[in-house]
């Protein structure tokens, strides 16, 4: 608790020093205990997609979301910031069910999403043209900082649709498994509860081999980990996109997605 106490202080100051930059800060609107964090990853429909309602966008008590400023944030959608098209996402609901389980801790949400990335994007030291960004060292870095604040209680991860292709779905298993174990041994977490939610099922067709591969891989995944579950988006419902979520559905899917956390160990 005192490292915590001692880097709120230290961030206070640092804010205070920074008004142009950074704009004034309201202690008030800064968590004051040590927090349970969720680093949030994979692609455009983690980062979230979906039609936010203004009625509906009030922050939720006791959440908070670690900023593009790196700092605290009241959890105001939308949470991520890697598109202009950054909307609602499944992480709302999520930390809504969380809270409602955990009324006596805040949730501190880590957006490190970037939509469209496929797999490769998320190397070492890999750049991403679509986001302007280097997705693993931006989500690991970003993890890190608000680390100093609380505790890794989660990996969310929502990601497949770009490697639903040939060439790539072959090797969607043991690349997945790779970046998982490197996320682990890079915030020194070796047994963090990591949720992998299945990817869209907006259409009647029968799935294509690589979306059938790349669907098989995130379930024998999450079969062979004791820390690792996989969500099921059976009966969700897609935007006129045909690629993401609707509003409705990822408010399902985060409470999918915790209702799978709740079993871990």
């Amino acid at each position: 608790m005192f490292r915590f106490l001692f880097h709120r202080l230290a961030v206070g100051a640092a804010l205070l020093l920074l008004p142009l930059a950074t704009g004034s800060v309201n202690a008030a609107e800064q968590p004051t205990r040590e927090l349970h964090l969720f680093l949030l990853v994979g692609q455009s429909n983690m980062a979230g997609r979906g039609e936010i309602d203004p009625a509906d966008n009030a922050p939720l008590e006791g959440v908070w979301v670690w900023g593009a400023e790196d700092r605290w944030m009241p959890a105001v959608e939308p949470y991520h910031w890697d598109k202009s098209m950054a909307g609602a996402g499944l992480a709302k609901s999520f930390a809504a069910a969380y809270r409602a389980a955990h009324p006596d801790v805040d949730v501190g949400l880590i957006p490190a999403a970037c939509g469209g990335s496929a797999l490769h994007d998320w190397a070492v030291g890999a750049y991403f043209e679509q986001t302007r960004s280097h997705p693993w060292f931006d989500a690991t870095r970003r993890a890190k900082l608000a680390m100093t604040d609380g505790t890794l209680r989660g990996i969310l991860w929502h990601q497949g649709e770009s490697d639903s292709h040939p060439g790539l779905a072959e090797n969607y298993e043991a690349g997945l498994r790779e970046l998982l174990q490197r996320f682990r041994a890079a915030l020194a977490a070796p047994t963090v509860p990591i949720v992998i939610g299945q990817t869209g099922r907006f259409t009647p067709d029968a799935l294509s081999e690589p979306q059938q591969q790349v669907d098989a891989a995130n379930r024998s995944i999450a079969a062979a980990d004791a820390h690792v579950v996989w969500v099921s988006a059976k009966g969700l419902t897609a935007k006129p996109d045909g690629i993401h979520f609707e509003t409705a559905a990822l408010r399902e899917l985060g409470r999918r997605y915790y209702a799978a956390w709740a079993t871990l160990p």
